[in-house]
């Protein structure tokens, strides 16, 4: 292989990463727009179809549970209250075919007043996904509340690059 070649494909290498890395991060922004215009199938389609969305508060497993939490009443109760779903950028980790996520997201709400706004939630989130032949997909999604808990900065460096 000559330098020409040697550098052609390294550069053919270095822009795969950040294609790579850019789709994964305008994925998991999508999240928030997507749930607070009510797009369940949209939310769902997010995922891969048996993947994993693990909430503090709740446990679903494939896209017809995100889905149906997207659908459900209470869902449906903070968007017509008025709320965002917010997701941090994330910082991404592409490793061939799989990648890691890792963000913070803010869940606010109308103030009961109507005065403003509320965080109501905080979390850390360790997103997983994989390259599929119709794009990136979630495999699982783990958010746990910042509410002092170790779990939650643990999430978050569990998926950190260790650098020396």
């Amino acid at each position: 292989m000559s330098g020409i070649e040697e550098r052609l494909a390294l550069l053919e290498e270095r822009t795969r990463r950040l294609e790579d890395e850019l789709e994964v991060t305008r994925l998991v922004l999508s999240y928030g727009p997507l749930a607070d215009s009510g797009g369940a199938d949209a939310v769902a389609a997010l995922w891969e179809p048996g993947g994993v969305y693990d909430v503090d508060e709740l446990l679903m497993n494939g896209r017809a549970e995100i889905a149906a939490m997207v659908r459900s009443d209470a869902h449906q109760g903070w968007i017509a209250r008025g709320c965002a779903h917010v997701i941090g950028a994330p910082h991404v980790t592409v490793t061939g075919d799989d990648a890691v996520a890792l963000c913070y997201s803010l869940m606010i709400v109308k103030d009961r007043s109507g005065d403003g706004f509320r965080v109501r939630r905080a979390t850390a989130n360790h997103w997983t996904l994989r390259r599929r032949p119709d794009g990136w997909r979630v495999v699982t999604r783990v958010n746990r509340v910042l509410d002092g808990r170790s779990e939650s900065p643990e999430l978050l460096a569990a998926g950190l690059p260790v650098t020396s």
